[in-house]
């Protein structure tokens, strides 16, 4: 098999409410701009990720759920969005029971790496999965099949004590079924300048963890909070924004980061 020239980041935090589909949306809509082809998988079974995306509920005949159990390849469940180069991949409720439908299969952690494993994924240029804020075997699928994890950080006082049992659980999924996996890098979400704890958060981060937090702080801002209830990335829904402009810096982040990896 040749292997893909795609790149799959899953964007991952076991904490809720760190902006990692605000951030799923907004890094893959910074990405499509710049002419890559992009595919969200959304496998949060809130599915906030497709609906920030526009995708109506009632649209969604097919889904994530369809992959993982393997009734569907990625073409036919991906979904075009408002957005030219990104498609969705949709989450639906069904989600909510797939545990039950494939957990007691051998291969029930590398279902999503099988589906996406299919031709016709080559014609991305990056996959980003949204997983759900917690530890399970969703999540457990999207770190088997992705080569880097991105994890949002929110700028808090419990954010470290988090942060260390992701790093945890990257670990263990290296050790035991994605040795390959590395951390994309951390990027430090709801960022306020006036804050005092959150600039200790900010020094405290960088200096734990150097070079793997990115550069770019994507700061609280009231355009990037009211953009999914118009079912837009705040980058179309309000392009000048303090938050837009810092998806913009982070997806150059990450590209660079990405062309280093390739090149290693």
């Amino acid at each position: 098999m040749n292997k893909p020239k795609y790149r799959i980041i899953t964007i991952a935090n076991q904490k809720g409410g760190v902006g990692k589909t605000t951030t799923a949306i907004n890094l893959a809509t910074a990405l499509a701009a710049i002419g890559e082809r992009v595919l969200i998988i959304d496998l949060d079974p809130q599915g906030n990720a497709s609906t920030g995306l526009g995708i109506d509920r009632k649209d969604r005949k097919l889904s994530t759920y369809d992959l993982l159990v393997g009734n569907n390849t990625v073409a036919e469940v991906a979904m075009p969005t408002v957005v030219p180069n990104l498609s969705i991949a949709a989450s639906t409720m069904d989600l909510l029971g797939v545990e039950m439908e494939i957990g007691h299969e051998n291969d029930r952690v590398f279902k999503m790496k099988k589906a996406l494993q299919h031709s016709d994924a080559n014609v991305y240029d990056y996959i980003l999965i949204d997983c759900p804020p917690s530890f399970n075997l969703l999540t457990m699928n999207a770190l088997a099949a992705a080569q880097s994890v991105l994890v949002p950080l929110q700028c808090e006082f419990f954010a470290l004590e988090g942060l260390s049992q992701l790093l945890e659980t990257v670990d263990q999924v290296r050790r035991t079924v994605n040795p390959a996996l590395d951390i994309q890098g951390i990027v430090l979400t709801m960022f306020d300048s006036r804050n005092n704890l959150a600039q200790q958060v900010v020094s405290d981060v960088r200096q734990h963890l150097g070079s793997k937090v990115y550069q770019t702080l994507i700061p609280r801002n009231v355009r990037v909070s009211e953009a999914p209830s118009y079912g837009k990335p705040a980058i179309l829904y309000d392009l000048k924004c303090a938050g837009s402009q810092a998806y913009l810096q982070l997806a150059s982040e990450v590209i660079q980061r990405e062309r280093q990896s390739r090149a290693a």
